[in-house]
């Protein structure tokens, strides 16, 4: 059982950064997939960003590559989404979601994929 807890949203200005924290509890996160999905209003979760349960392997949607980067730290039991130059459209309540069946270097990329998830933290970017 994963249990989590994500951090770090609020109100930015575009163009300014933001670092998402997820904290897990539970003794099997180290063999857990990890991602940052994203739900605006009206709109379906979409996901942002995958990593491996090693860390090895990350995987970006377009819509943030270059921006955003995923990171893990297994001794913590925490996960990360740093967001540079954020824009009005990345508003967004974001997930943390956590996945104890994918193999060692997979990303998954689905929300069926996903088995734990967290409540969300609202970032909204102003314009």
């Amino acid at each position: 059982q994963v249990q989590l807890i994500e951090s770090g949203g609020g109100l930015v200005q575009t163009g300014e950064s933001v670092r998402l924290s997820c904290a897990a509890s539970g003794r099997t996160f180290s063999s857990a997939a990890a991602g940052w999905f994203r739900q605006a209003p009206g709109k379906e979760r979409e996901v942002v960003a995958a990593i491996s349960r090693g860390g090895s392997s990350t995987y970006y949607a377009d819509s943030v590559k270059g921006r955003f980067s995923i990171s893990r730290d297994n001794a913590k039991n925490m996960v990360y989404l740093q967001m540079n130059s954020l824009k009005p459209e990345d508003t967004a309540v974001y997930y943390c979601a956590a996945t104890s069946t994918a193999p060692f270097n997979r990303t998954p990329r689905s929300s069926s994929e996903y088995n734990y998830w967290g409540q969300g933290t609202q970032v909204t970017v102003s314009s």
